[in-house]
Order: C-alpha cells, then structure tokens, then sequence
C-alpha cells in the first residue's frame, strides 16, 4: 500500500473516532445528569440539562483538539 493511502486511512479513522468520541461524551454527561437526577437529588429537570451541557462542552472540546492537533500535522 502507498504511504498516502496509509496516511490517508489513518486520518479518516480518527476522524471517525471523534465522532464517536463527541457522542460519547454527551451521552455520558446526559447519563450522569439524569442518574443524578432520579437517584440522588430529585430534581428533575435540571441537572440533566446542566449535565448534557457538560456532555457538550466536552464534545467541543474534543473539536478544538482534533484541530489542534491537525494543525501541527
């Protein structure tokens, strides 16, 4: 195989994984949000919302940083 089709797999494969990677994570936040909701504190609807928030926060995070990394390739 040529080196830039290596090269070429290797980028979509990440960037594929960030997509799972940013789902992931609102997922997660969401999860937690609403865990912490019906379990703990009652308080429905709030920490979800404050939760998946975070979730997305940290979606966007996980963008600013594929960039970032991009950019020094």
């Amino acid at each position: 195989m040529k080196e830039e089709n290596k090269k070429l797999f290797r980028e979509l494969w990440y960037y594929s994984s960030l997509s799972f990677s940013i789902a992931l994570s609102i997922v997660i936040g969401l999860g937690i949000g609403y865990w912490l909701d019906t379990r703990i504190f009652h308080t429905s609807p709030w920490l979800t919302l404050i939760f998946l928030g975070f979730g997305v926060i940290a979606g966007f995070r996980n963008i600013y940083l594929a960039i970032q990394k991009s950019r020094k390739l």
